[in-house]
């Protein structure tokens, strides 16, 4: 099995803000984290101030999503399909895992996504196995280091996927240290493409009860 992380943003656009929160808190996301392997979902908003405004991401092995009870649960619904047809983004990504650093965190306060494409991608590695996230892991409060590829949907090549304790780290001298090396220059220099986000939970997704889904 292939670790891996389903990764959706999302902007409401033309849907009122209790109905898209209704539809995804008891039929999208229930659905999702009921199918075996796919085992947690977790909706945050932006604090960044930048649209898409919510994310959803979902940790699973990558083969369910090839599976038969996966593929029933994407035959949307009439309300599912009215809503989707009413958002002004539903940008749905796949990643497979290719680096896991830290301590586990369930429901963590602020999650960072930086995706990048770069013309050295070996190099962008090295740096950030040997530099970047040690140094970032040092500091209290920083969590945890994920690093995935992108297999599936638009974006960036690369996502680096951070769990915190709170955006007050990026006022850290240590935080500013770490993000200036002469090293993070050299890679950066040799990035194509970069999107970096900041979320704040917002709930779990949970399985419906029996009878319900």
């Amino acid at each position: 099995m292939t670790e891996g992380l389903l990764f959706v943003l999302a902007e409401p656009g033309r849907v009122p803000e209790a109905e898209f929160h209704d539809w995804y808190d008891t039929e999208h996301a229930p659905a999702r984290v009921g199918v075996p392997g796919i085992r947690s979902g977790y909706r945050y908003r932006a604090l960044d101030g930048r649209r898409p405004g919510w994310l959803a991401w979902y940790e699973l092995d990558t083969e369910v999503l090839r599976g038969e009870a996966y593929q029933a649960i994407r035959r949307r619904s009439p309300r599912e399909q009215s809503v989707v047809e009413r958002l002004e983004t539903l940008d749905r990504r796949v990643y497979e895992l290719i680096d896991d650093q830290g301590t586990p965190v369930v429901e963590s306060p602020v999650v960072v996504s930086v995706a990048l494409s770069s013309g050295d991608e070996r190099g962008l590695d090295a740096w950030y196995r040997e530099e970047h996230v040690p140094l970032l892991l040092a500091i209290p409060g920083w969590r945890r280091v994920r690093r995935y590829r992108r297999v599936e949907g638009s974006g960036p090549d690369l996502l680096a996927f951070h769990e915190i304790d709170d955006v007050a780290l990026f006022d850290r001298t240590a935080y500013r240290a770490a993000t200036s090396t002469p090293w993070r220059g050299e890679v950066m220099a040799r990035v194509t493409a970069r999107e970096r986000r900041v979320f704040g939970y917002h709930n779990t997704a949970r399985p419906c009860p029996p009878g319900e889904g």
